[in-house]
């Protein structure tokens, strides 16, 4: 059996869609068929939502993305006023992209170990295993560390999950976790600085879970912080009431998917006359015939007032090959050249005062 150390040797590289111009490519798969021809409308929905300046676009994301070396991806998204929002699992945005701006890797595990050969070796020497990559037990546990550290820090009262996910941003930018000091980018931070909303609804369900379960336990019979998931939902909504064209680009389900289609009919409840969401597109691997598409595609979402029909698109394929192919048409067809950042945190301020 390998040491922890020689099986934790070589870093997952993320992809950089600024080195690589898919537009021909994806242009091509346009003539083609199936998923192919899914996946190339899909990109010109989604320059359209970006040439659409009134449109405020919000990025779902589920599944174990940073991990799989898609962070830079969104992190461009980010700073090039591709993403206004993002709606997550709180694993993509705790566990993978906050623990790799603590300066910790997730590493390429060997094909022997990707169907679960060794997981007993594995978690004897604190290896995680995400299917094909590996991750520091060791590492993660100062992560969980880290979130209690700025819960401790923080004023006691109950937070919505974009409050805490601020405060992680400040927390990299006051510790020299930035790109100008050397280190490597990161999602939260790019966030942060540039004022995008990062909602996590099932906040509890990541490293920050451990966190706040630490800062509870220490602080029993004491005011303390927590977590306020209906002060999330308002909160989403209230950015669908501010800016009413919204477009979706969801990679997988779950509960950010349906978090951010769910503002629609929030708003109205609030009795705030609020349209569909003007585009969506899904990226899925899963199928609706026995619900794990987290209970619908965007047609069906249709009938539930959410989604509108003229500008949706399904494409069913894995994330890390059909996501860089779509954010990297938009990136290099120049489709966000008008935009400007829209700051939709600085927007939410006022509004929750």
């Amino acid at each position: 059996m390998p040491t922890k150390q020689e099986l934790l040797q070589q870093p997952i590289q993320h992809i950089e869609i600024k080195d690589h111009n898919v537009v021909p490519l994806v242009e091509a798969m346009s003539h083609m068929a199936y998923s192919s021809r899914d996946l190339a409308r899909a990109a010109t929905i989604y320059d359209m939502m970006l040439r659409d300046t009134d449109c405020g676009v919000i990025l779902c994301l589920a599944g174990s993305l940073i991990s799989a070396g898609l962070k830079n991806v969104i992190v461009d998204l980010i700073r090039n006023h591709m993403v206004d929002a993002i709606v997550s699992t709180g694993a993509n945005i705790v566990d993978q992209d906050f623990f790799e701006a603590l300066g910790f890797k997730h590493y390429v595990a060997g094909e022997e170990y990707k169907y679960g050969a060794g997981d007993a070796d594995l978690r004897e020497m604190m290896i995680d295993r995400i299917y094909d990559t590996f991750i520091d037990e060791e590492e993660l546990r100062i992560c969980d560390e880290t979130t209690q550290k700025i819960i401790d820090g923080m004023e006691p009262g109950a937070y919505s999950s974009r409050e805490y996910i601020r405060e992680m941003g400040k927390y990299l930018k006051e510790n020299g976790r930035t790109p100008e000091a050397g280190n490597g980018d990161s999602i939260v931070l790019a966030a942060y600085e540039l004022d995008v909303p990062i909602f996590v609804p099932a906040f509890s369900d990541c490293s920050f879970g451990f966190g706040i379960v630490a800062h509870q336990h220490a602080r029993q019979g004491k005011k303390m912080c927590s977590i306020d998931s209906g002060k999330d939902f308002y909160e989403l909504t209230q950015l669908k009431i501010q800016n009413p064209t919204t477009g979706l680009l969801m990679i997988g389900g779950g509960v950010p998917k349906n978090f951010a289609q769910d503002i629609v009919v929030a708003a109205d409840i609030l009795g705030v006359e609020a349209s569909m969401h003007k585009y969506a597109i899904q990226i899925t691997v899963a199928d609706a015939r026995d619900g794990a598409l987290s209970g619908s595609t965007l047609k069906e979402a249709s009938s539930w007032g959410k989604v509108d029909l003229n500008y949706e698109q399904m494409v069913y394929s894995e994330a890390t090959i059909a996501f860089p192919l779509i954010a990297g048409y938009a990136y290099h067809k120049g489709s966000a050249a008008a935009r400007h950042g829209k700051r939709l945190a600085q927007v939410l301020e006022p509004v929750l005062a």
